[in-house]
């Protein structure tokens, strides 16, 4: 056995690590978001003056998410995740603005895992999870409360993704259903 061989970590370390490195790397660029109010531009319509998403998850608030045309959208999965905060968070801004960096956070995993398969080169994987996760792009997204629904839809997106890889490769579904919501 060669030294080289006995000090190199294994391909399954390596991408640990570096998937645990990108995740570092998101919350040292986006925790200082915690210390954030809601921003006067749309936070106030999306959440914070926003009776039907301030009353947190209720029978009626869920039915208002889905029949609602609010701030010219139509996104249910992002008006009870607001409900969601408001549930955990109460008004607290900061809470709100750690929950885009975890789901910022996750989406990073999945495009660094979904670029395994692709490019089939940790360093390299990473490297480019990197760039997408500190762009300037992502900034406004994590950073702002009612673009939840841009960091949603790249988790979304890079799932739906992953989950087409696994089944091209596979010829079958991924073994993991949480990834298709059940």
């Amino acid at each position: 056995m060669s030294i080289r061989s006995a000090t190199a970590p294994s391909q399954k370390t390596l991408r640990l690590t570096l998937g645990v490195a990108l995740v570092l790397v998101v919350c040292a660029v986006f925790a200082q978001s915690r210390g954030f109010e809601f921003l006067q531009f749309d936070d106030h319509t999306y959440v914070a003056k926003n009776p039907d998403v301030a009353s947190g998850l209720t029978a009626r608030s869920v039915g208002w998410a889905f029949t609602t045309g609010r701030a010219a959208n139509w996104h249910p999965l992002t008006w009870l995740s607001h409900m969601v905060d408001v549930e955990l968070f109460g008004m607290w801004a900061g809470g709100h603005h750690l929950v885009n960096v975890a789901i910022h956070a996750s989406t990073t995993l999945l495009l660094f895992v979904f670029l395994l398969g692709v490019v089939a080169n940790p360093w390299m994987a990473a490297s480019l999870a990197a760039l997408w996760a500190v762009h300037p792009l992502r900034c406004e997204s994590v950073a702002w409360v009612a673009e939840r629904k841009d960091v949603l839809s790249a988790f979304w997106t890079l799932a739906t993704l992953f989950i087409y890889a696994e089944f091209a490769r596979r010829g079958r579904r991924p073994r993991s259903a949480a990834l298709y919501g059940v």
